[in-house]
């Protein structure tokens, strides 16, 4: 008897606990063909000095991908990792293990969902189909009380309507056995210097403290929820918010309901209440920006964004952007700030606050580089939130309530009340290139 076969293309959701395509997957074909697809359209270096994905970003997802693999070799599984354009390796995988259709989950930025429609009009031409999945928001878009088209701009709108309305659905079941093709061809996972990364750079990605995975993603939530001091887990200072969690969440290695029901369960117990809440917010801000990008496209890609007006920033050169960039503006917080994100991808929330007020206010230069720097740099990455926060940061957010910064001193406190953060990551902590 012929088995029926669907595969499955892993982006960002690097995972087998939680994740909603495997799961569905193996609910509706006897095997699955897993794939991941390094595409080098997210490495080229960008003409400007900075890359797509960072060195550290990418020594995070190569990581991620070994672990996933290793998760579903302990199932009876593989994992097929190729580099090459999706809309064109995946319908010849598709043809060569006979699927009868392909999986994945939907993004909402620009450049994503172009790969999704280039894969999806390719499969179509073999008479296959793209079936999309929404795995990477706390709340399904199903089960949201308003359609795309009328779900609030503002936050706190969105967040009462939604809390009130809207229950949040419970995580979906771990797999304990997966069944592949008997042929699914052996493949290995690239190195950082075959992705295009030079030795230099490569020599900076070491030094970041961030494992890659969804084994190293929960043993970080589980050593969260037994009470350890956040910022302790980054060396970072001022990491308040309890966002340490937030790379293997950009990076799907933990999804949001895993975290979610997990904070839930220890609130007020192992985890202080406040601490709790904060995750939480971000959790929910983060759904906010990706549904504003599904009802809104490219509008935070625009200079102008939601405003009437466009911004008049400076027509600079880059030497004031290349100061920024490498933590030497004379200001001490965004110095520090800046020190920290080059050496290990990663500044808290109120960091990336200062240093993109600093960016469009003091040296009146676009959030769109900064928000850009940033997609390089930040090991948790994503566009909805990037983006989304650099343009509140510039005054032209979707939520305008939320948009600009009121108190820059109030801001410096929650970074560094003690003076330890300037005093750790003052002065720059290795010799790079952006």
């Amino acid at each position: 008897m012929n088995k029926d076969t669907i595969l499955v293309w892993f982006r960002n959701d690097l995972r087998v606990r939680d994740n909603e395509i495997l799961w569905q997957a193996l609910a509706k074909a006897d095997r699955v063909v897993p794939v991941y697809v390094f595409d080098p359209r997210q490495f080229t270096p960008l003409k400007n000095g900075m890359h797509k994905t960072g060195v550290i970003r990418a020594k995070f997802i190569l990581e991620s991908v070994q672990d996933l693999r290793l998760s579903l070799r302990a199932l009876g599984a593989d994992l097929l990792v190729v580099s090459g354009y999706p809309e064109e390796i995946l319908p010849t995988l598709a043809e060569r293990y006979q699927v009868k259709e392909v999986y994945h989950h939907r993004e909402v930025a620009k450049e994503e969902t172009h790969i999704s429609t280039l894969v999806e009009e390719a499969l179509w031409k073999k008479r296959l189909n793209l079936r999309h999945f929404i795995g990477h928001t706390l709340y399904h878009k199903e089960d949201l009380p308003f359609p795309i088209k009328d779900i609030p701009d503002a936050f706190a709108t969105f967040r009462k309507k939604i809390e009130r309305e809207t229950t949040i659905r419970p995580s979906v079941e771990t797999p304990v056995k997966i069944e592949v093709p008997d042929n699914l061809e052996a493949s290995e996972i690239p190195s950082l210097a075959s992705l295009g990364f030079s030795a230099d750079l490569i020599g900076i990605a070491d030094q970041s403290p961030f494992k890659g995975g969804e084994t190293e993603g929960l043993r970080r939530l589980e050593t969260l929820l037994a009470g350890a001091d956040t910022a302790s887990l980054t060396g970072s200072f001022g990491s308040e918010e309890g966002t340490v969690l937030s790379p293997w969440i950009a990076m799907g290695c933990l999804s949001v309901h895993t975290v979610y029901h997990a904070v839930k369960k220890y609130e007020d117990k192992s985890l202080p209440k406040k601490q709790a809440a904060a995750i939480i917010t971000g959790l929910l801000w983060r759904d906010y920006f990706r549904f504003m990008f599904k009802k809104h496209g490219n509008k935070f890609f625009l200079q102008q964004g939601f405003s009437n007006e466009i911004p008049a920033y400076e027509l600079v050169g880059d030497a004031l952007f290349d100061r920024w960039k490498r933590g030497e503006t004379g200001d001490p917080f965004v110095d520090a700030a800046m020190h920290q994100l080059n050496t290990i991808g990663f500044i808290s929330h109120t960091a990336r606050m200062l240093v993109a007020h600093y960016l469009v206010s003091n040296l009146n230069i676009s959030h769109l580089l900064g928000a850009a720097y940033f997609e390089d740099k930040l090991v948790d990455y994503n566009p909805a939130s990037n983006y989304g926060n650099w343009a509140h940061i510039a005054g032209v957010g979707s939520s305008t309530k939320d948009n600009g910064i009121r108190d820059i001193k109030k801001l410096q406190n929650l970074l560094d009340a003690q003076g330890e953060y300037v005093k750790r990551w003052g002065t720059p902590q290795l010799s790079y290139s952006s």
